[in-house]
């Protein structure tokens, strides 16, 4: 999935992937060293979550706007991607051009 996401944003002529993580640590890691403008964060990662690494984010960069992003619908995990500071929040099954839109901070998506 990663792989194919980098792809994809790799496509569009204004968005840069300087960066990717396998998990939520080395997210974290990655924005400490990279300094980003966006972030597509995974909820689901190993060690740790995205939720908190967005938490850890957002304190440490506030600048950095999140995208949370998962296979999961349901609302509580929305909920508590946008507690963490997330500024959206999408599905993985979502269209490709709504995610492109939101990173270029042309849209803004609140919800599941």
């Amino acid at each position: 999935m990663l792989e194919g996401l980098a792809l994809l944003l790799r496509a569009q002529p204004d968005i840069a992937v300087v960066g990717e993580a396998l998990d939520g640590a080395e997210a974290v890691e990655r924005v400490r060293e990279l300094r980003p403008d966006v972030v597509v964060m995974d909820v689901l990662m190993p060690d740790m979550d995205g939720v908190e690494a967005t938490q850890i984010i957002k304190r440490e960069w506030p600048g950095v706007r999140v995208i949370g992003l998962s296979m999961n619908k349901n609302d509580q995990t929305a909920l508590k991607m946008y507690s963490a500071g997330a500024e959206a929040y999408l599905t993985k099954g979502g269209p490709v051009a709504v995610l492109v839109a939101v990173i270029r901070g042309e849209a803004e998506v609140h919800g599941a």
